[in-house]
């Protein structure tokens, strides 16, 4: 399998903020495709992604603000955030409509910038993409006591920053990624290191903090009615986060999604990069 280990990026200013990013397959004349990562994770996550779509197709990855390299102002964190640096970039650096894949979080950014910049997107790829339903089942009074209170807690700053620290450990990491991934020997040290790295950089606890005080987001469902883009679903289906029931919900909004299972856990495209690459590029490639 053909990995990018350490591809050469690209910093630019964005509202005032240093992002990163990188490219790849300048000369390759298919569909150009634009790669979303997922919470706590980075370009560094679409290693075996960049390389070989690229022979096919102009690639780019993107560190959304608050992640990877791209810096990490201490602000409010939403999916219109991300919405606006994606579309700013597609705008400003590729300079047309893309085929957008979101992993996780990047899956939920990327679902709003189609909805909301359809001039920008071609198709929307979405990897185990997360995200609130609204018809999500609502806890008992004791569960939401005891969330408001959990939630008030670690509103705190030193809360925060003690469960930051926690979560930050490698061990920690390692940890989280053997019950997400169904191969272990994908949970790697340069895996583990490529998520550690970003913590250590300043503001990293209070973009973590920011998950605890951010408002929810759009229902997945109420975008899904607004959405009028070719949707792909690539699903690993032994996600214990979202599972594959999650994956036919978006197809019972958006009945003319395409579903590919995919035998992996929640980041598909790193565990079984060559069935995500195929599938990916394919059905770019057909939307041309």
């Amino acid at each position: 399998m053909e990995t990018i280990s350490s591809l050469a990026g690209h910093y630019r200013t964005w509202r005032g903020y240093r992002v990163y990013s990188v490219q790849a397959g300048s000369e390759a004349v298919g569909p150009p495709i634009l790669l979303v990562h997922g919470f706590g994770a980075s370009t560094d996550h679409w290693r075996k992604n960049i390389g070989p779509l690229s022979h096919r197709h102009p690639v780019w990855a993107i560190d959304l603000l608050g992640f990877g390299r791209s810096q990490k102002p201490n602000i409010t964190y939403s999916g219109e955030l991300w919405r606006d640096q994606l579309c700013d970039f597609i705008c400003e650096v590729i300079g047309r409509p893309v085929v957008v894949a979101g992993n996780s979080l990047g899956g939920y950014a990327a679902l709003v910038l189609a909805v909301d910049c359809p001039e920008w997107v071609r198709g929307l790829v979405l990897i185990n993409g997360a995200g609130p339903f609204s018809d999500a089942a609502q806890p008992n009074l004791l569960q939401k006591f005891s969330a408001d209170l959990i939630k008030g807690i670690f509103s705190q700053s030193w809360a925060s920053w003690l469960l930051f620290q926690y979560f930050r450990q490698r061990s920690t990491i390692r940890r989280v990624l053997l019950q997400v991934y169904r191969d272990s020997s994908a949970v790697t040290e340069q895996l583990i290191d490529d998520i550690y790295r970003p913590s250590c950089d300043p503001g990293a606890a209070e973009v973590f903090a920011s998950v605890f005080q951010t408002p929810q987001g759009r229902y997945v469902d109420t975008l899904l009615t607004q959405l009028q883009k070719p949707l792909l679903l690539l699903w690993g289906e032994a996600d214990p986060w979202m599972t594959v029931g999650r994956a036919e919900r978006f197809r019972q909004f958006y009945p003319t999604a395409q579903l590919q299972l995919i035998p992996a856990g929640h980041c598909p495209h790193d565990e079984r990069p060559e069935l995500v690459n195929a599938a990916l590029s394919e059905w770019a490639c057909v939307l041309d």
